[in-house]
């Protein structure tokens, strides 16, 4: 993700966003043509290289084409795409996977890849990056990712990073760890709700989360990124130590779109709050290193979570990221 956010801002937006969504293409259906665990794994590995460049290339590209006061509804639409993949997925797998088996369900991935020639025709590069682009050229600039680690941009650096990592720890700990919760028996510190094991479960949690990413850009736009940001935090986070503390069976079915809403709503507001910090000739880097280091940080999410439940119990363990 940082290697395209560098290409984003050298070369365009709109050509680094459709090289990684060709590379997330590619080694998803490679992942269905792998012979071994290793193969999987490396695959694995590079399709989330594509992955990771979409975000920081496609939240450059939409910030940069909308004006401030509607920046915070696209980037939130954008960002809404997430659970909308998130249910397709769970119905493509409800539906490819009884019949053709789990590789099947790899090379239905392929099919992102016909979207670049439709990028290709209709998306231009944003105005204010040509510009800058051109400022760049005539000055002989040299900016790059090594900008946002001196000053001023240090501090704006080290805090969107860290809020990312936090964020991500949160989401990543509570939502991989919530249908086992829910799934398992109460003699292993469950609660035994077998709805969680459908893709339904699934589906009706990426309601929840979708309507948090849209209404958090319609309010962000309205009463401010910072505001908003906190409101959605604070929110979650009470949500998360209500959630656990529940055990009624209709209770935790009913809450649980609701603490995907702001669990997962304020993810909206790191792309407006970054693409308007760091500057047009960084900005991609900038959001690619920032975004990208907090996700890699948050992959120790599922294991912390997982080893303190052993000891306390998943319900105990989620009021880590509550924190």
């Amino acid at each position: 993700g940082i290697v395209f956010g560098l290409i984003a801002d050298r070369f365009g937006r709109v050509k680094a966003l459709m090289g990684s969504i060709l590379i997330y293409s590619v080694f998803t259906g490679a992942c269905g043509l792998s012979q071994n665990i290793m193969q999987l794994a490396i695959f694995r590995v590079l399709l989330g290289l594509g992955m990771g460049g979409e975000w920081a290339t496609g939240a450059a590209l939409v910030a940069e084409t909308w004006p401030s006061e509607h920046r915070g509804k696209a980037l939130g639409i954008m960002q809404s795409s997430w659970a909308i993949g998130y249910a397709l997925a769970a119905a493509v797998t409800a539906l490819v996977l009884p019949r053709w088996g789990w590789r099947g369900v790899f090379f239905v991935g392929v099919l992102p890849a016909l979207v670049t020639f439709w990028i290709r025709r209709h998306v231009e590069e944003p105005e204010i990056w040509i510009k800058s682009a051109e400022e760049k050229k005539r000055l002989a600039s040299r900016a790059g990712l090594g900008e946002i680690f001196r000053r001023p941009l240090l501090k704006d650096t080290l805090v969107t990073t860290l809020m990312n990592a936090g964020t991500m720890f949160a989401w990543w700990g509570l939502f991989t760890w919530i249908p086992a919760y829910l799934g398992l028996p109460a003699e292993q510190g469950g609660i035994g709700l077998s709805v969680v094991k459908t893709s339904t479960w699934i589906i009706v949690m990426q309601v929840g989360m979708w309507l948090g990413y849209v209404s958090f850009g319609f309010i962000c736009d309205r009463i401010g990124r910072k505001k908003t940001y906190i409101i959605y935090l604070f929110a979650a986070a009470a949500l998360v130590i209500v959630y656990s503390s529940v055990r009624q069976n209709s209770a935790l079915l009913l809450l649980g779109p609701v603490v995907a809403f702001f669990g997962t709503g304020y993810f909206s507001g790191f792309g407006t709050i970054t693409a308007e910090i760091f500057p047009t000739r960084i900005r991609a880097s900038a959001q690619g290193f920032t975004y990208n280091v907090g996700r890699g940080l948050s992959a120790l999410a599922p294991f912390t979570i997982g080893a303190l439940a052993k000891g306390h119990g998943l319900a105990l363990a989620f009021y880590l990221t509550a924190g």
